[in-house]
């Protein structure tokens, strides 16, 4: 079974803008285009905000959709009761976007699918909730 590769708000931005912050590991995992990557409908909002609020150099909300909606590799997951009931176990990760984006992970991998999350977020990657790649 091939890993989903869980997307988190700047992994996402930071690949689109060719960012030089993405790290190596996950400039590769998300270059390759047999990656399924999982873009959890939370981490999308997020960055639809830091778009609007000009905070990215992503011109506008229409091209940030406008690139991931032609990804055909990006599975754009909704934000279900099930995540929500999963988010509520995952009180070590302070920030509710990154706990929602954490608990998509934990999710999935309890319907048997294998995940990483690839993010930089040291809270994320310090709970040890799921397997990180950035570096």
């Amino acid at each position: 079974m091939a890993t989903r590769y869980i997307l988190d708000t700047h992994a996402l931005i930071w690949h689109l803008e060719g960012n030089g912050l993405l790290g190596a590991q996950a400039k590769r995992i998300i270059g390759d285009p047999s990656s399924e990557l999982v873009l959890p409908v939370i981490a999308l909002a997020e960055a639809m905000f830091i778009v609007e609020k000009g905070r990215s150099a992503i011109p506008s909300v229409q091209d940030l959709l406008a690139d991931v909606t032609s990804d055909k590799r990006i599975d754009i997951y909704p934000l279900t009761a099930g995540i929500l009931e999963e988010s509520s176990s995952l009180t070590v990760i302070p920030e509710i976007h990154d706990r929602l984006i954490v608990a998509t992970g934990v999710y999935l991998q309890n319907l048997g699918e294998v995940v990483e999350v690839i993010t930089k977020d040291n809270e994320i990657t310090a709970s040890s909730i799921l397997p990180v790649c950035w570096s």
